[in-house]
């Protein structure tokens, strides 16, 4: 990859921790040299997750520019129009409901997380309403139907059958 100067340029992203994703239970682990970051973290109700889709980083996925979507039937969209983890630099972003912290054991217990079991935690963030919500934000034509609000999709999709092509 290239810069605006035509200098060639790589990045390194280094795992903070694991999330877990299992029977029901969902939480980050943090690794210890990073635990002194969760102080103050328990203050906020929600956290923007970033992770690593490492399940799906293969030269093929991040080589897809285009896909049918699985709950569009007959629409094709650029990847970058979804929220695919099939993506040049498979890069994920959830936002989660805060349960508890222990910031000893650098662990932050979440109410779900759409990643799988030992998916590698990027950051986290805290969910600022001021900065992270929008107040005149336009759906795409396709996605008309779709909940609202994150709290509404559990019901949604237990009610609607949606293929995810899983």
């Amino acid at each position: 990859m290239s810069n605006q100067n035509g200098k060639s340029e790589t990045y390194t992203v280094r795992p903070i921790g694991t999330i877990h994703a299992d029977k029901g239970e969902f939480y980050l682990e943090v690794d210890e040299t990073y635990r002194p970051a969760l102080k103050l973290l328990g203050e906020w109700s929600h956290v923007m997750v970033v992770w690593w889709a490492d399940q799906v980083d293969t030269e093929e996925l991040r080589g897809i520019m285009q896909a049918e979507l699985p709950y569009a039937p007959g629409t094709v969209a650029g990847i970058f129009a979804t929220r695919s983890p099939a993506r040049p630099n498979p890069l994920t972003v959830t936002n989660a409901a805060v349960l508890g912290i222990d910031e000893e054991k650098g662990i932050v217990r979440l109410a779900y997380i759409d990643a799988e079991d030992g998916t590698p935690l990027v950051d986290i963030k805290p969910y600022v309403p001021m900065s992270d919500r929008i107040r005149d934000a336009k759906y795409a034509s396709w996605f008309e139907g779709f909940p609202e609000y994150y709290e509404d999709a559990a019901e949604f999709f237990a009610t609607h059958e949606v293929d995810f092509g899983d």
